[in-house]
């Protein structure tokens, strides 16, 4: 009822102002709106964002109480901001941002996250301070890209022409990172780059034939987008250029866009950017209803469309959703239990396989990818529908991974990625982005263990998880990103526990036999080693949180009951209850729905100010 009021008085308010401005808005009768929902656009001249708009229109349209208000900020930050205030004002449920500049709206969505839902699209803010980002991988893409390049060039050198979007454009330097990168190591390549600052067909046109010199000699041009894809296809034609293929970015519907100039042969191949504009209506209304297992991030899976699969990509695009069967088996193949991170974990995936209905076969590896392995064979000789793996260590999977693929059963990563040769041997993964967790501790330590005046520094210890595991790997990845913007902090030491309790506490137990205490930070890469240490400092007389701070990562019971005791300063959550999405993603796949390609949890920073209240309802 409150929220019909609102969603009254706010179209009463605002309607005459509204309409007037931004005509995207919905026409519906006011008592009739049930929730408003602002949509901020970084602007509403791209066709990326027009084809947003679209689908966020499309999805809306068929819940006939929402209410959508567009704002255009014509790509000006401080326009944005004003058009944010003015959404507020007007009363909005839930905010829809797509970022003209991340640094500049960070704070503000920040700040509205206090009060209302806000889904960020596109381009990710810094920070966990809003409720879902929905959004393309672009570096996935150019890596994409690069992977084409590769396969038309058969071999044979030749010169490559990237042209980029803007030269202030996010979205185009994160394409041209994964693009450049990828084809870094084939040396034989003549890689060339321009910029076409407003990313249009004609702009790119004229730019090409009035240089032509920079095609001399190119065989694969990659476009960051369709439009100046077909710029480029226009200028080859009149310049009479023969046999130079073209690859670009976008993948929509209409006769001139990207899947049309597949199908008329103008370019050779488009890799689709999806909007997300259905999934953000979707989640909205999940938020707005508290509905369950609600993600915090969801990356977009992108697809390569080509002549030879273009008629199947649209057909499987108007697939309608079917019930999923009645019986869905799934193979499980749990690392082992390690810790009580990874016990609550086993126990979330299989209670909620019962919830689902779903007939879960779980084999416990015990900390060996040969056990691992060993399982993936039986699940596929059982012929599951899906297979659930949570990797022991990144590498190694090519093999097993292809056997599944071959037998047509489709493999979903939980809690921890892998590196494989071929992306497509999964089909997501479900868990955290432990580089974002390797980031927030690190930016705790630099807000609270100050550096100033101390002779060399603040000293850090890092206790390392299993060597070659995924969370490992990305969490150090992340801390060191942090670290290189702090001259006054240092790893002066850092050994693996491999996940363990009593992994952490011998490696403060080996440091004390060889060293004097000197270590001001101890940061470890999961609560049980962080307890471990903590035991080993008290027996040798040092106490833990206050002689020395505390870090970790996982976010369980014990955990938490240290920070309240005070052995223990900062935890940075990773939550291991993943049986829920992970069921409900197996259910949608089921159902024909495709799956993103990366779903990333919910996750806190936990210290003495916050822990209080959440600890009596952990589970774990």
């Amino acid at each position: 009822m409150r929220k019909r009021m609102r969603g009254f008085l706010a179209a009463l308010l605002c309607a005459a102002v509204l309409l007037s401005l931004f005509p995207g808005c919905s026409r519906q009768e006011p008592e009739k709106v049930e929730y408003l929902i602002g949509v901020s656009q970084a602007n509403m001249r791209e066709s990326w964002r027009l084809a947003l708009i679209r689908e966020l229109k499309e999805e809306a349209a068929k819940h006939p109480g929402v209410r959508l208000i567009f704002t255009d900020a014509t790509q000006n930050s401080d326009k944005q901001i004003a058009d944010i205030r003015r959404l507020l004002a007007c009363g909005v449920d839930l905010l829809i941002v797509s970022p003209c500049d991340v640094k500049k709206i960070t704070p503000v969505v920040s700040g509205v996250y206090k009060s209302i839902p806000v889904i960020v699209m596109d381009r990710v803010v810094e920070g966990y301070d809003y409720s879902l980002f929905i959004g393309p991988d672009n570096r996935s893409i150019g890596k994409q890209a690069g992977e084409s390049v590769l396969r038309m060039l058969d071999g044979i050198p030749g010169g490559v022409l990237e042209i980029c979007g803007s030269t202030g454009s996010q979205t185009s330097a994160e394409r041209s990172e994964g693009f450049q990168s990828f084809l870094k190591p084939y040396r034989q390549l003549d890689i060339r780059k321009i910029s076409i600052e407003n990313e249009s067909r004609d702009s790119t046109e004229d730019y090409l034939l009035a240089n032509r010199e920079k095609l001399n000699g190119v065989r694969v041009i990659f476009a960051h987008n369709d439009y100046m894809a077909l710029g480029a296809c226009r200028a080859i034609e009149k310049l009479g250029l023969k046999n130079i293929r073209i690859i670009g970015v976008d993948g929509f519907t209409g006769e001139n866009d990207g899947i049309g100039l597949v199908r008329k042969g103008m370019i050779d191949e488009t890799i689709t950017c999806p909007t997300g504009g259905r999934e953000a209506i979707q989640f909205s209304l999940d938020i707005l209803q508290n509905v369950a297992g609600v993600p915090k991030q969801e990356i977009l899976h992108s697809h390569k469309v080509t002549k030879e699969n273009v008629d199947a990509f649209v057909e499987n695009l108007n697939k309608p959703q079917t019930a999923p069967p009645q019986t869905i088996r799934v193979g499980y193949a749990q690392v082992g239990t390690e810790s009580a991170w990874r016990l609550a974990n086993t126990e979330s995936i299989q209670s909620a396989a019962k919830e689902f209905g779903i007939q879960l076969f779980y084999e416990n590896a015990d900390q060996s990818q040969q056990r691992q392995i060993q399982a993936l064979r039986k699940f596929i000789a059982m012929k599951v529908d899906a297979i659930v793996l949570s990797p022991v260590i990144d590498s190694g999977w090519d093999e097993v991974l292809r056997e599944a693929k071959e037998a047509g059963i489709p493999v979903i990563l939980s809690d921890r990625e892998i590196t494989v040769k071929d992306d497509d041997m999964f089909l997501t993964f479900i868990g955290a982005d432990f580089v974002e967790e390797g980031r927030r501790a690190m930016r705790w330590i630099a807000q609270n263990v100050p550096s100033g005046g101390k002779k060399g520094g603040v000293r850090i210890m890092e206790l390392q998880g299993t060597v070659g595991a995924s969370p490992a790997v990305e969490r150090t990845v992340g801390f060191e990103e942090i670290l290189k913007e702090y001259s006054g902090y240092q790893i002066v030491y850092s050994r693996s526990g491999d996940f363990t309790y009593d992994g952490g506490k011998r490696i403060v137990e080996e440091y004390l036999k060889n060293h004097k205490w000197d270590i001001d930070v101890v940061y470890a890469h999961n609560d049980d080693m962080a307890l471990g240490a903590a035991e080993a400092l008290e027996k040798n007389g040092i106490a833990p949180g206050k002689d020395v701070k505390i870090i970790s990562i996982d976010g369980t019971k014990n955990a938490l009951n240290a920070i309240l005791k005070g052995k223990m300063n900062c935890v940075v959550e990773c939550n291991p209850l993943l049986g829920p999405q992970l069921m409900k993603a197996i259910t949608d796949l089921m159902s024909g729905k495709e799956l993103p390609l990366r779903i990333i949890t919910d996750e806190k920073v936990f210290t003495k100010e916050n822990t209080e209240e959440t600890i009596q309802s952990r589970k774990y």
